[in-house]
């Protein structure tokens, strides 16, 4: 019978006809051939089945040999026995090399045929050894397909114990050796069909063999981590990716991103390759296990092999964007790799010429997939170009591009930056580590205390929360310029786009210390508020004087030359500047200017000052300070009258309300301005001597005077505004000059606002000097701070008032305020002042019980003057500084009113509490209760910003495109000198982080992660307070 079967197949006779014979010879196999004829036919079969020449031979082949074997299956289990088949593995058979596809598939189906037959055990012991083999061998993708199918369905013959975990070992590194060189999309759609069943296979194998999984993960780490430049492992690894379990992603990532033998080159190599994975079609979860190795590998701090593999390869991945199959975990990649890329521009850069090319593709498709994935990609645009604000070149096409999509707020964006950044990442997977130090949640930069100097630190978060100045100052051109207001500029710009968790200051503190200030000792921030606003403002009055006589003089000039600018700019400063684009900007963001009236009360004569101020100190009224301090009641007791002034009680009627005598009763602020600033003296006493004359003229401030409306309520900042403006009688010591008289007269003062300033900046005068012990003493009065005040501004129509610059009020004796009375003033104009409202930006905080020692911290949130104060403010009504109860308490419930609109609003709850180097969110009501709960800790400095107006500093706002995220683009030179410092912060991090995790094991941390506001004060001197990051110890009598 194999004789007529190998001359029929081998004959010309019609396909048809040989059919017929062939099924006749099908039909034979029932009959009974002794064992010579059986073989015979085995023989010929196999032939016809591996060497056939044509798909018909091989098919008879095929089914010739399962119908003799299934009719003789002795004879057959005889014939494919472990001999024959371990020769065709090792040998081949005649022609066919051993390693054609041929023969596994032979004896794949041969294993079918004997399956119910003893002898198959023999062979599946012998194959258990025969496929490591061939593994080992690295088989192309077709034969490790074949054979791969071979063992899903023989899973006997997969290798057994210890050599289970080789053979998935030798698996994987041939999985690794796998090329496709063809581009056809028939040869590739095979080529991926091969590796699926191989990864297949070792996707059952892990199932069966937990043990096997690790190992056969620590082999496919090793083969993508080679250095060798002579292999490049295949992409066909990431078909293996998906196969394990995501519950292993933590183990796994912190085994490799912790284990000291895994070099940096490995490393960056391994995450280089796995982001080519990206490239693979149908893989799952290889996004998935990218985003976990970066998170993993910033969370113990490996920068260097972040900023290398993201620079490398954030093109290749944007590229992926372009292939619906990759699509998903491309984007979810380059969305991490952008966000978390955070210190420098430079990786997002890379991928901006080609933005707006995907843009376009994918708008004019119209297919909704498309659509989806564009409002993605849009949100992470957004987001790069708010975080990198400055490149309006760049942006521009890309804005335009994006038109019609969406844009997230800004709050949504400022959450995706601070969740995203490598030093936000979780250091779970790094429990030797303890919190990384990078910038708090809050997204902003504290600053380090340098040695007591919280006093400065404070002052600049204010100043730089203070949004419109803070986007002017950056906005300034001052390349060559090595000006305080150029230090200042890039403090703000560090302020804002470092990624370091507080910044050092040393540069602008040593330019900004007052000269007097005695370093590391402590120092009161008004003064230093005051000082660097001055210099600021000469500075610029000085450079453009420089800058109009640029032809003749250079900033290089000689002392002479320097003095003589001076002298210009001081006849500058002299010189009407009623003008916005005469004043410098210091002026235009905290100028103002008060009008003193004051009036004989003899010859009702008048005259009039106006001068200009960037802050107001604010005493505090007598019913709530006189108490503080220890004054001694007048032999003759005053009389209260109707109007709430204190009548002297000496001889004749026609005697003028008593006040306060200069000369024995005062309050100042502690700080020392400087001489040329300010004329009146720098400190006033404050006397407790009992012997008091009794002498009508000098009447002392009695405590009975009456309370501020409202009882013991707790003393408002607009009672302290309207108590400084309110009318004061001069008389006794303090009596006026009167040129028309020629002689001292009693006299009527009174001050009004005439302008006012963008930012109002209070002070509140909280330090009295006691001469007696020769110590300042501190009022620790409570003091409500409205979120709203309404400023009573008179504008005046007088241009020829005699006008002088000075920081502060400039009056004979600044303790004057103490001995205001309120009283309807004859002179009052009959019109009402306009009510300016304002809103609280800023609040520095005095924590301690005197000026010697004790912190400052400060609260802030954003302000712009571009928020509705129709919704904020009631309509203007007339201020009158009267002792009208019923009208100052209708003030103080609309002011509550509006207080509790704005909460509803959840504007209150955007505040920040800068401590130094911590930076943490509180609420508004937090500031509000700080006195209450910590006594010691004291509001002193308020900063207010003007609502509704339209400063017209600039022309440049977020919808032009140049301001992306609101503040100005930074010169490049800035932008560098920042993108340095980042890169540098993160080596340092790096090359840290050992030294750290020890300290961080050994040392006991009591900061709360929620903050601490609300349970210890932040102003403590203890662990919990902002003092540390500094590296001093705290010295009794010092600020720290």
């Amino acid at each position: 019978m194999d004789k007529i079967l190998e001359g029929l197949v081998s004959s010309s006779h019609p396909l048809p006809l040989k059919r017929v014979i062939v099924r006749k010879v099908v039909e034979s196999a029932e009959h009974w051939l002794d064992e010579a004829q059986c073989e015979a036919m085995f023989d010929l079969t196999t032939r016809l089945i591996l060497e056939g020449q044509d798909p018909f031979q091989r098919q008879v082949g095929h089914q010739v040999l399962e119908a003799y074997a299934r009719y003789h299956r002795p004879e057959f289990e005889s014939f494919f026995n472990k001999t024959f088949v371990l020769g065709l593995l090792q040998q081949g058979y005649h022609s066919l090399d051993r390693k054609d596809v041929a023969i596994v598939d032979y004896i794949h189906n041969g294993l079918k045929l004997i399956m119910s037959c003893p002898s198959v055990l023999d062979l599946f012991s012998l194959l258990q050894v025969e496929v490591l083999r061939m593994v080992c061998e690295r088989p192309e993708p077709q034969l490790c397909a074949r054979l791969s199918d071979l063992l899903t369905d023989f899973v006997q013959c997969i290798p057994k114990g210890k050599l289970s975990i080789t053979f998935c070992q030798q698996l994987v590194r041939t999985i690794g050796h796998f090329q496709c060189v063809s581009t056809q999309e028939k040869e590739l759609r095979e080529y991926v069909s091969q590796v699926t069943k191989v990864s297949n296979l070792l996707q059952n194998i892990w199932k069966a063999e937990p043990s096997t999984l690790l190992p056969s993960l620590q082999e496919v780490f090793a083969s993508i981590s080679s250095t060798d430049a002579s292999f490049e492992p295949s992409v066909a690894l990431a078909s293996l990716v998906q196969h394990i379990p995501l519950q292993m992603i933590t183990v796994l990532i912190r085994s490799l991103t912790t284990d000291p033998n895994v070099k940096d080159a490995s490393m960056t190599q391994a995450l280089c390759r796995m982001i080519d994975w990206l490239s693979w079609p149908l893989a799952q979860h290889v996004d998935t296990w990218v985003i976990a190795l970066l998170k993993g590998l910033a969370a113990v701090q490996k920068f260097t092999i972040l900023i290398d593999v993201t620079l490398l390869k954030i093109e290749l991945v944007f590229n992926r964007l372009w292939f619906p199959l990759v699509r998903p975990g491309a984007l979810a990649v380059l969305s991490h790799m952008l966000l978390s890329f955070q210190h420098s521009p430079e990786a997002f850069h890379l991928i901006v010429p080609h933005v707006v090319n995907l843009v376009h593709s994918f708008k004019s498709d119209g297919l909704p997939s498309s659509t989806a994935f564009l409002v993605q990609l849009t949100e992470l645009i957004h987001c790069m170009m708010y975080h990198y604000s400055g490149f309006p070149d760049l942006y521009e096409p890309i804005l335009e591009a994006i038109k019609d999509f969406p844009k997230p707020s800004e709050e949504k964006i400022k959450l995706i930056l601070n969740q995203s950044a490598w030093t936000s990442q979780s250091n779970s997977l790094a429990s030797c580590l303890s919190r990384l130090s990078g910038k708090s949640e809050t997204g902003k930069t504290g600053l380090i205390n340098l040695g007591n100097t919280c006093y400065m630190n404070s002052v600049i978060q204010a100043l730089f929360m203070a949004t419109d100045f803070r986007r002017q100052v950056l906005s300034l051109n001052l390349n060559g310029c090595n000006s305080l207001m150029k230090k200042l500029q890039h403090l703000f710009a560090f302020l804002a786009h470092t990624q370091r968790e507080a910044y050092a200051p040393r540069i602008f503190f040593e330019a900004s210390r007052p000269p007097w200030f005695t370093p590391r000792s402590q120092q009161d921030c008004s003064e230093y508020l005051r000082f660097l606003l001055d210099r600021l403002h000469e500075e610029e009055k000085i450079l453009k004087v420089q800058s109009s006589h640029k032809s003749s003089e250079s900033p290089g000039c000689s002392e002479t030359s320097l003095q003589e600018v001076a002298n210009k700019a001081a006849v500058l400063t002299e010189t009407h500047c009623t003008s916005d684009g005469e004043k410098t900007l210091i002026e235009k963001m905290f100028g103002g200017k008060l009008r003193t009236h004051i009036c004989c009360l003899n010859c009702r004569s008048t005259s009039q000052k106006v001068e200009a101020f960037t802050d107001l100190s604010l005493a505090f009224c007598p019913s709530s300070s006189v108490e503080n301090l220890s004054f001694q009641d007048p032999a003759s007791s005053p009389s209260t009258q109707d109007d709430g002034l204190t009548q002297a009680s000496g001889p004749g009627p026609s005697k003028e309300p008593g006040v306060c005598n200069a000369s024995a009763v005062a309050i100042a602020c502690d700080s020392a301005v400087n001489e040329r600033m300010v004329d009146s003296p720098n400190e006033f006493c404050c006397t407790e001597d009992t012997s008091v004359p009794n002498d009508s003229s000098k009447m002392l401030v009695n405590k009975n005077v009456p309370q501020k409306p409202g009882g013991e309520t707790t003393p408002s900042v607009t009672d302290l505004l309207n108590y400084f403006l309110a009318p004061e009688i001069l008389t006794g010591d303090n009596q006026y000059y009167c040129e028309n008289c020629a002689s001292l007269q009693n006299a009527e003062k009174t001050m009004q606002i005439t302008e006012e300033p963008e930012y109002l900046i209070l002070t509140l005068l909280r330090f009295s000097y006691d001469q007696k012990y020769h110590v300042r003493r501190k009022i620790l009065d409570n003091v409500s701070l409205p979120l709203v005040l309404e400023l009573p501004v008179k504008r005046t129509p007088f241009s020829s008032l005699s006008e002088s610059w000075s920081l502060d009020v400039d009056f004979t004796d600044i303790s004057e305020n103490l001995a205001k009375k309120l009283k309807p003033s004859g002179t009052e104009e009959a019109c009402s002042p306009k009510l300016v409202p304002y809103l609280l930006s800023s609040v520095v905080v005095h924590s301690g019980v005197s000026s010697e020692s004790g912190h400052y911290y400060s609260y802030a949130r954003n302000v712009t003057g571009t928020e509705s104060s129709c919704q904020m403010c009631p309509q203007p009504e007339t201020l009158a500084f009267s002792s009208s109860r019923n009208h100052l308490l209708g003030r103080e419930s609309s002011t509550v009113v509006i207080e509790q609109d704005l909460e509803n609003k959840d504007m209150s709850k955007e505040w920040f509490l800068f401590n130094d180097s911590r930076v943490t969110f509180t609420s508004f009501q937090s500031v509000q209760k700080i006195t209450s709960r910590f006594p010691k800790d004291t509001a002193y400095v308020l900063l207010y910003k003007r609502q509704n107006s339209t400063n017209g500093l600039n022309g440049n706002n977020s919808t032009t495109g140049l301001w992306v995220n609101g503040d100005p683009p930074l010169q490049k030179e800035l932008m560098d000198a920042i993108t340095k410092d980042n890169k540098l912060y993160l080596q340092e991090q790096e090359l840290n982080a050992r030294a750290r995790a020890l300290q961080a094991a050994s040392a006991s941390c009591s900061f709360r992660p929620n903050g601490f506001d609300d349970n210890d004060p932040p102003g403590s001197c203890g662990p919990t307070g902002g003092g540390g990051g500094g590296g001093f110890n705290t010295v009794g009598r010092l600020v720290f």
